[in-house]
């Protein structure tokens, strides 16, 4: 059974960091043979995609409203995929989901990633920002 696992979310001050962490068992193919995506959805808000990574080629992709804030990593030994975010803003509070879709993916839009069949997903961690 897959299972993802996401931690390392709370509360901070704007302009603090946070880094999530994306822990993934029970694939049927190697780690990297999936990419893992971060989303988030706000209360009111539809689900956006935030950023993902191809974990066999470690291509990586970032919403514009979060480039050059956060970076995505992988640590293949682990089957975890952080997240870092720095100087947050309140408007990145929500609820922060990872997700895993099958395949050597290159996913280097918004709208790829949107098209893209997430098969497996964690239960979310809260991520506020306070102003």
């Amino acid at each position: 059974e897959v299972q993802l696992v996401e931690s390392g979310g709370g509360l901070v001050q704007t302009g603090g960091s946070l880094r999530l962490s994306c822990a993934a068992s029970g694939f049927t193919f190697a780690f990297d043979d999936y990419a893992i995506g971060w989303f988030r959805q706000a209360p009111g808000k539809e689900r956006e995609g935030v950023s993902c990574i191809n974990n066999s080629k470690g291509k990586t992709h970032y919403a514009d409203s979060v480039k050059g804030r956060f970076t995505i990593s992988s640590d293949k030994a682990k089957n975890t995929v952080y997240l870092q975010m720095n100087n947050l803003k309140p408007e990145d509070t929500a609820v922060y989901y990872c997700a895993a879709a099958p395949g050597r993916i290159r996913i280097t839009t918004a709208e790829i990633m949107a098209k893209v069949i997430w098969m497996f997903w964690g239960q979310g961690t809260q991520v506020t920002v306070s102003s």
